[in-house]
């Protein structure tokens, strides 16, 4: 029987959550704060925790951190609100499976758990190409037809690609597109997440250890690098790797051989790199945090994913399409939606992206009771319009005589503007506006601008 842990400090939540899951044969444990889960964790097997953002004792993405650094095997599900949408994007950057949203809904919440006992339940970060089993679709606005045309093209060779996109736009995806357009197809594609590993262990899951190499390898273990010899190795948030690893890995991608940990053995590789990253790798190179040698030598092609706020068009597309999968995964027959609860989602800011827009059409269509998916059957956040949208929301408001104020809504006004033309690309608008990215993201943060 598979183990639960629920870590919320409402109790009548944690009830309601062990009586559904128990009667649905999950063996599961509650407790009420963040330090009662690690001692919970340490003492007892555990394979998957729901995790409260909220608890009295610290942050659910902290002890997140705190769960993957003792035992990176268990799965998170994070539970927030709405208006924290950020914070679940956030934690599908820090190793979380998911999120689920409250209201809480406990055929919603089963669904997830369940796929990610059956599908996703991982012996490390490292996937294999048997776990995507969702069709790439194309969008039909501009940028993503352009998009599907560097796919063609680069995928023939075997250059170095770099995908860049904030989070949920579909990078591993577009890895996977590449992959299987070359003539790689058919042999490995391994992907690694290498902003879920800590530093320690980066080493081992990509070049792999022989046994007795350090305390707790009870056994030889292949790094990514081997499971992807003859095919393709995606290396999703590349710019989380430390110093240290980055010289390894420069010094993999010079020689094209490894050395595991433990072992003075050289092994050949035959390995096409494909990397992500959610925030520009030349800004992190501008910043030191990333080594600008390794930087060169991954820049052989890149691919830039524009957030799904900045193509509208493909909003409509994209939500027929989690429709008719959620019909089938909640055995519902919702045949579309109203045109008002359409306009609603392709107005939204959507923080996350196309992930976003796939956990709501599923609840939605949880919810619907008819035909149609209605405005009443969406989130609310989402109903009454994000801030985001608003350019005023967060100014104060000009009574003509301000002349502070009016500058800030026109900088505000011109910054938004820009950005929209560029597609939200900072380097561009940065360049775009005459000044340095740095003062750019000082003004993002200055008018509560999400970047």
């Amino acid at each position: 029987m598979n183990k639960i842990l629920i870590v919320d400090d409402d109790p009548d939540i944690s009830k309601l959550l062990k009586k559904f899951l128990e009667k649905n044969q999950y063996e599961t444990f509650c407790v009420d704060r963040g330090d009662a889960a690690i001692k919970h964790i340490k003492k007892h097997k555990v394979d998957l925790v729901l995790c409260d953002y909220r608890l009295p004792d610290t942050a659910g993405t902290d002890l997140l951190k705190e769960i993957k650094a003792y035992n990176r095997e268990i799965e998170v599900i994070m539970i927030t609100g709405y208006s924290d949408v950020r914070v679940a994007v956030n934690a599908l950057k820090l190793g979380a499976l998911d999120y689920v949203t409250k209201p809480l809904y406990p055929d919603e919440i089963l669904l997830t758990i369940n796929s990610a006992i059956k599908n996703n339940k991982r012996s490390s970060p490292v996937t294999v190409m048997d776990r995507f089993d969702q069709k790439y679709v194309i969008g039909e606005s501009e940028q993503s037809k352009n998009v599907e045309k560097l796919i063609d093209l680069v995928a023939p060779t075997d250059m170095t690609v770099i995908i860049e996109g904030e989070t949920g736009t579909g990078k591993e995806y577009v890895a996977k597109a590449i992959h299987s357009r070359s003539n790689r197809n058919g042999k490995p594609f391994v992907a690694i997440d290498c902003g879920a590993i800590s530093n320690d262990l980066a080493s081992s899951e990509l070049f792999g250890h022989i046994k007795g190499s350090f305390t707790g390898a009870v056994s030889d273990k292949l790094g990514s690098f081997e499971m992807a010899n003859g095919g393709s190795l995606f290396l999703d948030e590349i710019g989380n790797l430390s110093q240290e690893n980055q010289v390894k890995l420069l010094r993999v991608l010079q020689e094209r051989k490894i050395v595991k940990i433990g072992s003075v053995a050289e092994v050949p590789i035959d390995v096409r790199i494909i990397v992500a990253t959610n925030e520009g790798l030349k800004n992190a190179v501008d910043d030191s945090k990333f080594r600008s040698d390794i930087y060169h030598r991954l820049n052989e092609f890149k691919i830039e994913l524009t957030p799904l706020r900045g193509r509208k068009p493909d909003i409509r597309l994209y939500s027929y399409y989690f429709l008719n999968k959620a019909n089938k995964s909640l055995n519902k027959e919702v045949e579309g939606f109203e045109e008002e609860a359409m306009n609603k989602l392709i107005n939204y800011y959507w923080h996350g992206n196309i992930r976003e827009l796939l956990n709501v059409v599923k609840r939605a269509v949880l919810l619907c009771s008819g035909k149609q998916i209605q405005t009443k059957d969406l989130p609310i956040e989402i109903v009454n319009g994000d801030k985001s949208e608003n350019e005023m929301s967060d100014l104060p408001q000009n009574d003509g005589h301000n002349l502070r104020s009016a500058s800030e809504i026109a900088e505000r006004q011109m910054i938004l503007k820009i950005l929209k033309k560029v597609n939200f690309n900072k380097t561009k608008a940065a360049e775009e506006l005459s000044i340095n990215r740095k003062t750019l993201y000082n003004k993002l943060k200055a008018y509560n601008i999400e970047h």
